[in-house]
């Protein structure tokens, strides 16, 4: 399985993704909850591997922490290679966590003090837009003032 990328991880700590984002996060919690089940083969005095929750706890804390949402990545990586369960589960959850935005559900726009010549489109998560406008006319050497027209 391939690791859980940190920039979601951190993302998804900082409340990126509005509902699915929040959605995301506590399942993530949960399954870092769960108990460690041991393959068959497993030796009975090999070491448990961390579950997750310390490091979880650490990035939800301090979520622009690249350190952190590492820790965290690793911790996931290392418990899925040794709990087949685990690394089940959070392939699922991989998958559902991708679908999260990866900005948050805030937008905030402003448009100030100036001349705008352009359009201006304002909102969040455009795709598949496009427009065009002419350029403005340039100016007039020497005076500033857009040249004329005929």
């Amino acid at each position: 399985m391939e690791p859980i990328s940190t920039a979601l991880l951190a993302a998804l700590a900082g409340g990126a993704g509005g509902e699915l984002g929040r959605q995301a996060w506590a399942w993530l919690g949960a399954l870092a909850r769960t108990p460690f089940r041991r393959s068959a083969g497993d030796s009975p005095d090999a070491p448990e591997p961390g579950s997750g929750e310390a490091e979880l706890a650490g990035l939800e804390e301090t979520p622009d922490d690249p350190a952190r949402a590492h820790a965290l990545s690793t911790a996931l990586a290392v418990r899925a290679a040794l709990d087949a369960q685990f690394r089940a589960e959070l392939r699922r959850w991989h998958e559902q966590a991708k679908q999260a935005p990866a900005g948050g559900g805030n937008v905030h726009n402003t448009i100030g003090n100036g001349t705008f010549s352009a359009p201006v489109l304002q909102g969040r998560d455009f795709t598949g837009i496009s427009f065009t406008s002419p350029h403005p006319p340039p100016d007039t050497p020497g005076t500033g003032a857009p040249s004329a027209r005929g």
